[in-house]
């Protein structure tokens, strides 16, 4: 603020100071008058310089009031904020508490009215109980009438609470009759649907057994047939083995014979052997030998080399086929 004022004065000086007189003025007034023109502005510039004191010393007064209404203003206007804003907050808190107050006040009456429905039906409940109550006694009445009269007729029975009590009994026994013939029912419908759950297994152990049964048999002639088919096999075996082993000895002593006679032939320069295959090695040689000398005696000794190489193929022929 203070730099801002003696901008304004320095300004003010300035241009009173840079004020001009023309020139054909200065020529034609003397130093004197010139200093006293000078002193003229000097005193014209201090006066102005005063009047804009006094005018800016008012405007800043001016201004500091208005400042001072400015900030009372704002402080007014803080205070009505402050004012409003605790009317707004307060308002809120009353508005919630209203709200909260209708929902009570609703959520009472819906329990009231709950309340008063329930007591109607129980009004309405004990109105009929009431009513059921009325007739019972006209009912009860009417019995008791009646047993009254039987207590009159009846020399067996002092009081009505006699018969009262006798009746109990007897309904007492009756019901308990009645619960033994239930147990007892229901006991037998047990017994009986054990009886039809055990005939029943019994059926069908026995169906499994037949059935069991059944494969077995069936298995037993399976078995019979294979039986009796390896059986033939092996009675056919049985006997082309008899037949080999008859034909094999036939063969054995007709290549035993063989080999006698001709050992007798040699004059017992044979070897006895009993291998069968060796004598018909010594038979061949024999025979080969026989027809050897058989040739030469006929057709000359070319016909016994003939002889001779037709008996050796007839030899190796013969080892094939053995």
């Amino acid at each position: 603020m203070t730099s801002s004022i003696e901008d304004y004065f320095r300004a003010n000086v300035e241009n009173k100071l840079f004020i001009k007189v023309p020139e054909q003025e200065d020529h034609d007034l003397t130093p004197a008058t010139r200093l006293l023109e000078k002193r003229r502005e000097m005193l014209e510039v201090e006066n102005g310089l005063n009047q804009q004191k006094e005018e800016f010393a008012m405007k800043m007064e001016a201004l500091k009031q208005r400042g001072e209404e400015l900030a009372r203003k704002e402080a007014q206007l803080k205070e009505s904020l402050l004012k409003f804003d605790k009317f707004l907050k307060e308002n809120d808190a009353k508005r919630n508490r209203a709200i909260k107050k209708a929902i009570d006040e609703r959520k009472t009456r819906d329990q009231k009215e709950i309340e008063i429905q329930d007591l109607k039906k129980h009004v309405v409940a004990q109105s009929s109980k009431k009513d059921k109550s009325g007739r019972a006694v006209d009912t009860y009445l009417t019995f008791q009438k009646f047993l009254e009269s039987v207590l009159e007729s009846v020399e067996e029975f002092g009081e009505v609470k006699d018969i009262i009590s006798r009746f109990d009994t007897l309904a007492a026994t009756n019901q308990e009759l009645i619960d033994r013939a239930r147990e007892a029912q229901d006991r037998t419908e047990k017994d009986r649907a054990m009886l039809i759950n055990s005939t029943e297994e019994k059926n069908n152990l026995v169906l499994n057994y037949n059935n069991a049964i059944a494969k077995l048999q069936t298995r037993l002639e399976e078995a019979q047939m294979r039986s009796a088919k390896c059986q033939l096999e092996w009675d056919q075996t049985l006997k082309n083995a008899t037949s080999k082993t008859l034909l094999l000895g036939q063969i054995k002593m007709a290549t035993s014979n063989l080999f006698s006679i001709v050992k007798t032939h040699l004059n017992s320069k044979l070897n006895n052997s009993g291998d069968t295959l060796s004598q018909l090695d010594k038979i061949q040689q024999f025979m080969i030998d026989l027809n050897a000398i058989s040739a030469e005696l006929t057709q000359g000794p070319g016909a016994i080399s003939a002889a001779i190489g037709g008996n050796g193929s007839n030899k190796a022929g013969g080892s094939n086929v053995d």
